[in-house]
C-alpha cells in the first residue's frame, strides 16, 4: 500500500471508532432522560432489568467494535512507519501508538464505569 491508501485506511478506522459510539450514546441519553424523570422508581423490576440488558448489549457490542478497530489501527501504524519518504502527517500518525493504546484502555474502562452508573440509575 502506498502512503495515500494508508492515510485513507487510517481515516476509515477513526470513523469506525466514532460511529461505534453513536448507538450506545443514544441508548444512554434515553436512560438518562428516563432516570431524570423518575420513571425507574415506579417501573417494574422487569423493565429495569430489560433496560440494563439493553444498555449492556449495546455497550458491549460498541466496545468490541471499537477495540477491533483500534487493534487494526495499531497494525496500520506499523505499516505507516515503514513508508519511504513519509509526509509530516504520516510521521505524526505513525508515532501515535501510545495514544491509540490509551484510547483502547479508555474505551474499556469508561464503558465499565458508565455501565455501573446505568445500573445505579435504573435500580436506585
Amino acid at each position: 500500500m502506498d502512503e495515500k491508501d494508508l492515510l485513507k485506511l487510517w481515516n476509515a478506522k477513526r470513523m469506525q471508532i466514532i460511529i461505534a459510539q453513536i448507538s450506545p450514546a443514544l441508548v444512554l441519553v434515553a436512560i438518562l432522560v428516563l432516570a431524570a424523570q423518575g420513571t425507574f422508581a415506579t417501573a417494574s423490576d422487569a423493565a429495569g432489568y430489560l433496560t440494563i440488558g439493553v444498555a449492556a448489549v449495546t455497550g458491549f457490542l460498541a466496545i468490541v467494535s471499537q477495540y477491533a478497530a483500534i487493534r487494526e489501527a495499531e497494525a496500520l501504524l506499523l505499516d505507516m512507519g515503514k513508508v519511504k519518504e513519509p509526509t509530516a502527517l504520516t510521521k505524526k500518525i505513525a508515532s501515535s501508538r501510545d495514544f491509540l493504546s490509551l484510547t483502547a484502555i479508555a474505551v474499556i474502562g469508561l464503558g465499565l464505569a458508565i455501565f455501573a452508573l446505568v445500573i445505579w440509575a435504573v435500580m436506585a
